[in-house]
């Protein structure tokens, strides 16, 4: 499913394609995140412009609202969305993080309460699959309990305990499932899902404890994944401690498999991580910040609601080809928040995307050029330079 492509020879660096059910992914890859079925603010064709080749939608809010009904009904998530490319899906592991206060844990699952009506709901490991392969998207995750930063070792070993389990869990109703499906009589193969070739990626969890993350990686890989994800990052842990252990716990990934880092993080971030080695990256960053007039440029961060935009009437970016630099200015989508138009949200929503998306591909023709190193520095360089003046 995954074949590695290239490896940079000045970093860890590397380039490769994941082939999903929906299509190709080269990668390294940002995912904008579609939580609830979309991507906040912006339209699929407005996406698809921007260049995203895959998005993130999540199973716990989607179980929710609308429901796995009416989104059965429609023939899945995708023609429900009307998105054509891969979609992957979070199996609600991070609401057990995000949402502690209104869960209670076993070792059978999750119960919530819903954050909308409080009415109770049951997740377990089982159940997390069986909603993923509902909505039919093309990777899926192991559900997993995300602790909080900082947490102490015995709870984090306590934790890391039930996540193995819940892997195992995953992973064995996974495959029944896909083994009590018919065989084609056409073909003497038997029948995918609904999609046709789901995948299913192991969570790495350990905290900021070394030793536990390289346990949690070898009882993953002894159970067996398409993919690997490091997740218990960016919880709150301070930036270096962040990029340390990520870094760590992405050298004791195999080669051949995807790596994919959870809920990661500003432009920064997301060329340290590749750095280390990692593939795949989702984070709420650009659109949530967007919807509150930050911008990311090539030349560091700005704040469009500040006054010393009231008459600039330049792009946001002058390097920047999206369709918000091209026909409007700093001024004017100063204007627009200061009126409370949705258009400005809208429009530096699209503009971070579209910025997210095209650094990742400088990214990769770095790799391929064996030069990323350079790239990553001079861009380092020039954020900590302009950081809060441009």
């Amino acid at each position: 499913m995954f074949t590695l492509v290239h490896k940079d020879k000045n970093s860890k660096a590397r380039l490769g394609v994941l082939e999903t059910a929906h299509g190709k992914v080269n990668t390294p890859i940002f995912m904008p995140v579609g939580t609830q079925g979309t991507v906040k603010a912006m339209s699929n064709n407005e996406l698809l412009e921007c260049g995203a080749e895959i998005i993130l939608g999540n199973a716990y809010h989607l179980n929710l609202r609308p429901g796995l009904d009416i989104i059965k009904k429609a023939g899945g998530l995708h023609k429900f969305m009307g998105w054509q490319g891969p979609i992957l899906t979070d199996s609600g592991g991070y609401q057990v993080f995000s949402l502690a206060k209104l869960r209670k844990l076993s070792e059978e699952g999750a119960e919530f309460s819903s954050h909308i009506d409080g009415s109770r709901h049951f997740i377990s490991p089982e159940k997390a699959i069986e909603i993923q392969e509902a909505l039919g998207s093309d990777i899926m995750m192991t559900f997993d309990e995300c602790v909080h930063y900082p947490a102490a070792r015995d709870y984090v070993e306590q934790s890391l305990g039930l996540t193995t389990k819940w892997a195992r869990r995953s992973k064995d109703y996974f495959v029944n499932q896909l083994a009590g499906l018919p065989v084609s009589r056409s073909t003497g193969k038997q029948a995918n899902r609904q999609t046709g070739k789901q995948l299913l990626f192991g969570i790495v969890q350990g905290s900021t404890y070394p030793d536990l993350r390289k346990k949690a990686v070898e009882k993953l890989l002894a159970i067996g994944f398409d993919g690997y994800a490091i997740g218990g990052v960016s919880v709150g842990e301070p930036q270096n401690l962040m990029h340390e252990i990520s870094s760590y716990t992405a050298s004791l990934l195999p080669e051949e498999r995807a790596r994919y880092l959870m809920g990661m993080g500003t432009p920064v971030d997301l060329l340290e991580a590749i750095s280390n080695g990692m593939d795949m990256f989702d984070c709420v960053v650009p659109t949530r910040n967007g919807r509150n007039g930050q911008a990311f440029t090539w030349n560091g961060e700005l704040q469009l609601r500040n006054a010393g935009y009231k008459e600039d009437f330049s792009p946001i970016d002058k390097d920047c080809e999206c369709m918000a630099c091209r026909l409007h200015t700093r001024a004017y989508i100063r204007h627009l928040f200061n009126t409370e138009e949705i258009l400005g949200l809208r429009l530096v929503s699209l503009h971070n995307i579209h910025f997210y998306v095209k650094l990742i591909q400088k990214s990769r023709q770095a790799i391929k050029d064996d030069c990323f190193e350079s790239l990553r520095l001079e861009f380092a360089g020039k954020y900590q330079k302009t950081k809060g003046k441009v």
